[in-house]
């Protein structure tokens, strides 16, 4: 098969538990991208998190960060598509939350003025399980019953994964038409539910950027670990689940990788296919 577009995941994909990306990985992706490859980075972070975590990889990628809700070109940080939380969505999904003591962390589209994350508390709050670091300036503290906001890119709660899905499946049978959400484990910090507009995941994002390029889903490759790369596994034309991935993904995948994050498993595969 001729593919003519590579999407990567960050955490427990490209980065490895350092959140570094080994220099072979880069010569490797730079060969590819030299050919003619598209490269995609899709992930739950940030963009800015995003930028900086890739910025060894000296190429035009497009960065789908928080889960596909906002896609930028890295080089020019132009906007291609943004896709956010309704205000009265977000309500519900706030109110509801607070009925199971969950505290949200808020990502917002504030990147030209400095911040990302909006959360109610001090970073160092306990409900926050040390996802907030102290070096991360990039947040502003609110009273969210006294602000609107406009610009929800995800509402994200952790905590045990059995507490979050159950409220993730209580909240879908109740709301389940006015959100996107996916439940993430494969983590240092326990589970992270994220609720996120309704077109809100990582392949609406790639499957419409390839659309405006030409590319048919079939010539798309897609590598990742967790479960909210499911749906780019499931859809792409080859989808690799990580060594390390959770048991889902795996499940999800056509091919698992024969090494994992900590030792070039995204490169080795990459390179069978393209090399």
């Amino acid at each position: 098969m001729n593919y003519k577009m590579v999407v990567f995941d960050l955490d427990g994909t490209l980065l490895d538990d350092k959140k570094e990306i080994n220099d072979y990985t880069v010569e490797i992706i730079e060969k590819i991208y030299n050919k003619g490859v598209i490269i995609i980075i899709a992930t739950g972070r940030n963009y800015f998190e995003s930028k900086l975590l890739t910025s060894k990889l000296k190429i035009n990628k497009i960065i789908m960060a928080n889960n596909g809700c906002i896609v930028r070109n890295s080089v020019t940080e132009d906007i291609i598509y943004e896709k956010y939380l309704d205000y009265d969505t977000f309500i519900k999904i706030y109110e509801e939350g607070k009925k199971q003591s969950l505290h949200p962390i808020i990502h917002v589209n504030e990147y030209n003025n400095d911040y990302d994350i909006i959360i109610e508390h001090d970073i160092e709050n306990n409900n926050y399980l040390g996802y907030m670091k102290s070096k991360n300036k990039r947040y502003k503290i609110i009273d969210f019953k006294n602000h609107t906001f406009n610009n929800i890119l995800s509402v994200c709660y952790l905590g045990d994964y059995k507490k979050l899905e159950s409220f993730e499946n209580e909240m879908k049978n109740k709301y389940g038409s006015l959100f996107n959400s996916t439940c993430s484990r494969n983590l240092s910090i326990r589970a992270i539910l994220e609720y996120m507009n309704k077109n809100g995941c990582k392949w609406e994002s790639i499957k419409q950027y390839a659309s405006l390029k030409g590319i048919k889903s079939k010539e798309i490759v897609t590598i990742g670990d967790d479960n909210n790369d499911i749906e780019m596994i499931t859809n792409s034309g080859l989808g690799i689940a990580m060594k390390n991935g959770t048991k889902k993904i795996k499940e999800a995948a056509d091919k698992i990788s024969q090494y994992d994050n900590n030792n070039l498993g995204a490169a080795v595969e990459i390179k069978k296919i393209f090399c």
